[in-house]
């Protein structure tokens, strides 16, 4: 049996780091639902206290089976290196010097987005390397571009 995934982060701003990765994977917002014409109407339908509103934010593929992102605020900052993270398959298929040609392009994309770049590691086929450039999204998650 197959199963859904999801993919959660926890933060300290759902709301810009769902706008951030929304705009760095081709997502789109979650729209609010039936009935409802913003997430603003429908949590005060609800009667979720406006302190709230930015405690939870989800992005979903505009179109295609690709997992829900949601993100939840949490208290506490983010303390160390990520155990599990995303890679940002930005140039598949390529190598070389064309591979990390496209991944510079799409870090200079994501910095523009108020990603931040941590390093960059060279293609060497002696070490069935091909090259990636880690990031940081805006909150410090790393992530790669591969």
């Amino acid at each position: 049996m197959t199963r859904d995934v999801q993919i959660t982060f926890d933060c300290a701003d759902p709301a810009a780091l769902s706008t951030f990765w929304a705009a760095a994977l081709g997502y789109r917002l979650q729209p609010p639902p039936k009935g409802f014409d913003s997430w603003e109407a429908a949590l005060e339908s609800f009667g979720v206290p406006r302190e709230q509103w930015n405690s939870r934010s989800a992005i979903v593929p505009v179109e295609g089976e690709r997992p829900r992102i949601f993100f939840q605020r949490v208290p506490e900052n983010k303390a160390a290196k990520n155990r599990l993270h995303i890679d940002v398959r930005a140039a598949p298929g390529l190598e070389g010097e064309e591979r990390m040609s496209a991944l510079e392009a799409e870090a200079d994309r994501l910095q523009a987005l108020g990603a931040t770049r941590a390093y960059r590691v060279e293609p060497d086929p002696a070490q069935l390397e091909v090259g990636f450039i880690t990031m940081r999204d805006p909150e410090g998650n790393e992530f790669c571009l591969d």
